[in-house]
């Protein structure tokens, strides 16, 4: 026992349990804190991405509302493991996959957030070079997006303290300028809107399942690491609680963001949400203040679901410290060209990208998921726990079970990606638990978990 709790001690500090005494979020700032992470420019421009399905107005409202409910009923099946211990996904992952098998599903869900992180931090460079452009008549995109970078792996570093300073200020900036930017499309492009998405007649089949999918898929990502931000709540909230805190923060906004992508595109022809809005609002004073929520909605969305769980992932699978690896996320995005991802012919290919990782993500939250309220029965505790901060305790190695599961759940997702999470979620989690019951040999843990005998 000793020899286990001296391997948690050896873990970062970041990637111990939070005790909850030392949990530093009330349930406002957690609201917040998910309302700042799930606004995101790429949801404009998922929303602009969907008028190439041919859906009109209605139907991309629909698709989003579906989708982002979908995803809350997710987040708040997954974010309990965390909660009740105080651990992070990175640890979460080796109750399934193993102390070693671990880095497949966290390398999985760490490169789309890398990818997001230099594609938010682009757009974000480009909003301050708009508004340097509007007053000052200076042009730099580099040198902003440089300057912006260095800015975010700065607060980065602080850890959750910094990106909860971040939230609750750009919160309420966030949601005023949201719903300027509402206003701008309903008064001044309502007759082009009304002609060319309103009245087009669109499609209810699989384009329309496509898009929710989709809008699903934009934010699955946090979904499967709920527990990294779960873990910094204090205790006392029932899951209902939770529930609702997600909700509020991810379904209105979620909703809000992907009709204005598509009105705004429409009205403009221009995917890019930053050219578009720079190109609707005339007045100079109102295009900063537009500008300046593009620029609050790409820092809050990095901080809170692009820079942790790459980070976290670093920190588990190369020991290294929490600063180094922040630093080395932010490098690595910069390495993803995100300048070519924000081009408007990217917008199909960007919203391939993310069905494409969806089909992967599904599989993994079908494990995980299957793991915990199945296998553990929703306890993994005390002694349960610290095992997974031992290397050579009974998850030792590579659980061979989760990988193959995982591997079949995304080979039958990629065969459909419109589809992926309703056709892989449930055939991954029945090979998982065959596998663990019926085939010992498969798994290569089986003490101390439900199904011993």
């Amino acid at each position: 026992m000793n020899d286990v709790k001296n391997e948690v001690k050896k873990e970062s500090g970041s990637l111990a349990p939070i005790q909850e005494k030392d949990r530093i979020m009330g349930w406002g700032s957690y609201l917040m804190l998910w309302l700042g992470g799930c606004i995101s420019i790429g949801t404009l421009t998922m929303g602009s991405a969907q008028l190439d399905k041919g859906l009109n107005l209605m139907q991309v409202f629909l698709a989003v509302l579906i989708g982002s409910t979908i995803l809350v009923i997710g987040i708040c099946a997954n974010d309990r493991f965390s909660y009740k211990s105080g651990a992070p996904y990175a640890i979460q992952l080796k109750s399934a996959y193993g102390t070693k098998g671990n880095i497949v599903p966290v390398m999985i869900r760490g490169l789309p957030a890398i990818v997001w992180y230099g594609f938010q931090t682009w757009l974000g460079g480009s909003a301050i070079n708009q508004i340097s452009i509007a007053i000052f008549g200076y042009d730099n995109v580099v040198l902003f997006f440089i300057l912006f970078q260095v800015l975010q792996i700065i607060l980065s570093v602080k850890g959750f303290h910094g990106i909860k300073w971040v939230e609750n200020v750009g919160g309420v900036v966030i949601v005023c300028a949201m719903l300027y930017m509402l206003y701008v499309c309903v008064t001044q492009y309502w007759g082009v809107i009304g002609d060319k998405l309103i009245s087009r007649e669109g499609s209810w089949g699989m384009p329309f399942i496509a898009a929710i999918i989709a809008f699903f898929g934009n934010s699955t990502t946090v979904m499967l690491n709920a527990g990294d931000y779960s873990r910094e709540l204090k205790g006392g909230f029932s899951v209902g609680k939770r529930g609702v805190a997600y909700f509020i923060a991810m379904v209105p906004t979620t909703v809000l963001l992907g009709l204005i992508g598509a009105m705004a595109s429409t009205a403009t022809g221009i995917a890019n949400p930053i050219n578009a809005f720079s190109q609707m609002v005339q007045n100079k004073v109102l295009l900063v203040a537009t500008l300046g929520f593009i620029l609050f909605a790409q820092m809050t969305t990095n901080l809170a679901s692009n820079v942790v769980p790459p980070a976290y992932a670093f920190m588990d699978a190369f020991k290294i410290k929490h600063r180094t690896a922040v630093i080395l996320v932010g490098v690595l995005a910069v390495c993803t060209c995100p300048w070519i991802l924000t081009n408007d012919s990217s917008a199909a290919g960007l919203d391939m990208f993310v069905k494409i990782y969806t089909a992967f993500f599904g599989p993994i939250f079908a494990v995980l998921i299957t793991d915990y309220y199945i296998m553990h029965r929703g306890k993994i505790e005390g002694e349960k726990l610290d095992d997974l901060y031992n290397d050579k305790g009974n998850h030792a190695g590579v659980n061979w079970a989760a990988i193959i599961a995982t591997a079949v759940g995304a080979v039958i997702g990629l065969i459909n990606v419109d589809i992926s999470f309703f056709t892989a979620t449930i055939p991954t989690g029945l090979v998982y638990y065959f596998c663990m019951k019926k085939m010992p040999s498969c798994g290569r843990f089986r003490k101390g978990t439900s199904l011993e005998k």
